[in-house]
């Protein structure tokens, strides 16, 4: 079995050591961006500036953070983002897909409302703990960091979130649902399946009792494309 082929996961361990950058890092495709530790750390000192230190920092997350944050938080609530929305347009030909078979990866972008799961870090522990997250999301260009608007039952939060950089190269703008299923259906990688990573999204987003229509559509239609390949 190769390098590319060994599976991996995510977890705090190895985000806190640097083990699993190091090996995404050594899977990229030569042709792809990837920043350095330094450039990640001032992504979050930049982050951080203007927030009051003593203040704590509430993240958003939409996908696989809901299911796996590998991070301290002190508290998990549900919440929407104002001004975003979750898309699947991001191709992927690592983690959950390959160059013969490309997945695709959800991000946020502009425009609309997305549910997802919030989690209060303690000010104390904001940066350490964050620096995980950011790591895990922005060792390529494909997203950027952002404060969010994000509403809740008791009222609305500033958050940190990670949107879809419009300028990558695995950046895909127009897709149509069927298009989405059949990637989604059948794409797999070293981090598992697109198809495990829906099912995760929607299974979150239920304990929450939030839900995607979108996602909700995507699930259905895979289903129905599952369907049809046993039957042949």
């Amino acid at each position: 079995m190769t390098d590319d082929q060994q599976p991996i996961r995510i977890t705090r361990e190895s985000l806190r050591d640097g083990s699993l950058i190091d090996a995404a890092r050594r899977r990229a495709s030569p042709l792809m961006r990837v920043r350095t530790d330094s450039e990640i750390e001032a992504c979050l000192d930049s982050m951080l500036a203007d927030h009051p230190p003593t203040e704590d920092v509430w993240l958003f997350g939409y996908g696989s953070l809901m299911w796996n944050p590998a991070m301290h938080f002190a508290e998990q609530r549900g919440g929407r983002v104002l001004g975003w929305h979750r898309k699947y347009c991001l191709w992927l030909e690592a983690g959950r897909g390959s160059p013969e078979n490309p997945g695709l990866m959800l991000a946020l972008d502009r425009g609309g409302a997305a549910a997802g799961a919030l989690f209060r870090v303690p000010a104390d522990q904001a940066r350490a703990e964050l620096l995980l997250p950011f790591r895990r999301e922005l060792f390529t260009y494909s997203y950027e960091a952002r404060w969010v608007s994000v509403a809740m039952t008791e009222g609305r939060v500033r958050a940190i979130t990670f949107v879809v950089n419009r300028n990558g190269p695995r950046y895909v703008q127009r897709l149509d649902l069927e298009q989405i299923a059949r990637r989604i259906a059948t794409a797999t990688g070293a981090l598992g399946s697109c198809m495990e990573y829906l099912t995760h999204t929607l299974a979150s987003l239920d304990a929450l009792g939030l839900d995607d229509r979108m996602m909700r559509e995507v699930a259905r239609l895979c289903a129905a494309d599952a369907a049809a390949r046993v039957s042949c």
